[in-house]
């Protein structure tokens, strides 16, 4: 039987959790702050965001207004690098995370030869610096016509996210237990069926986790698209760094453009936090 618990020992405890989700809150509000800032400024005028600063709105909530979003909707630059953007991180995404399925599957459970040399190169790839690769594969993608194309920033971005995506679901892939899959070849599936219908589904989570890393990753870069996207291609990143450089006081466009920006990859990141949790904490506990 569990020992019974003193007064104070209960009192104690009680205090401690109490304590403890307090100090949550107020962390996550703390981390929260830039976020509210940003959303509160960009429903401010500019007249009002020069004069005083984005709390002031709390005690004039006459302030609000949706007017800078009404410019940025008319404003062509950012509209359409928020759908280049789009069309950059979606498919980057969704080919980083079936390639890496398979291969990973493949360096767990097939046999073939040189295997875990094959293996060894794909985790050496992981330090590699994105710096050492800009300039000769820019001069590659400029010999094949794909320069300042989305594509060549697509390619670019599964290239690199490939490795990581690789070793991530190779691991987990390699916990999944064998008399499973033997099971499975006993009742006539062939590799393909296997992999769809039992690895698949166990690896979820560590599939979930590897599309929100690669998601926030490709959606925030800035470098990539700076130097592999032109004028037609540049996605919302490369589009507000524009805005600033040639209009410093156009914070009516700046500040929803930002927040449009920053929102959805959070959103991306709460809607899969649960599957997220699970991938990253996946063989942490046996």
């Amino acid at each position: 039987m569990k020992a019974k618990q003193s007064l104070g020992s209960r009192l104690a405890e009680g205090v401690g959790g109490g304590l403890l989700r307090v100090f949550l809150i107020v962390v996550g509000l703390f981390w929260l702050v830039p976020t509210i800032g940003l959303l509160v400024s960009s429903l401010r005028a500019p007249e009002d965001i020069a004069a005083s600063g984005w709390w002031k709105v709390f005690t004039e909530p006459s302030q609000i207004t949706f007017d800078s979003y009404s410019k940025l909707l008319q404003n062509e630059d950012i509209t359409s690098s928020l759908l280049n953007t789009v069309w950059i991180t979606v498919p980057a995404t969704l080919l980083v995370v079936i390639i890496g399925s398979l291969a990973g599957y493949a360096f767990a459970w097939m046999e073939f030869p040189g295997r875990d040399w094959w293996f060894l190169g794909v985790v050496g790839l992981l330090v590699v610096p994105v710096q050492v690769a800009l300039i000769p594969i820019a001069e590659l993608f400029g010999k094949i016509g794909i320069f300042g194309s989305v594509l060549g920033v697509v390619l670019f971005h599964v290239g690199f996210g490939l490795p990581f995506a690789v070793f991530l679901l190779r691991n987990f892939f390699a916990e999944i237990p064998r008399e499973l899959l033997e099971a499975a070849r006993l009742d006539g599936a062939g590799e393909l069926r296997l992999f769809f219908r039992v690895v698949m589904p166990l690896g979820a989570p560590a599939i979930a986790a590897l599309g929100i890393f690669q998601f926030l990753w490709v959606w925030n870069d800035l470098l990539v698209a700076l130097i592999f996207s032109d004028s037609g291609s540049q996605p919302i990143t490369v589009a507000l760094q524009t805005q600033v450089r040639q209009f410093g006081n156009n914070i009516d466009v700046l500040a929803p453009g930002a927040f449009i920006s920053m929102v959805i990859p959070l959103a991306v990141f709460f809607a899969f936090q649960r599957q997220f949790v699970s991938g990253v904490m996946a063989g942490a506990v046996k």
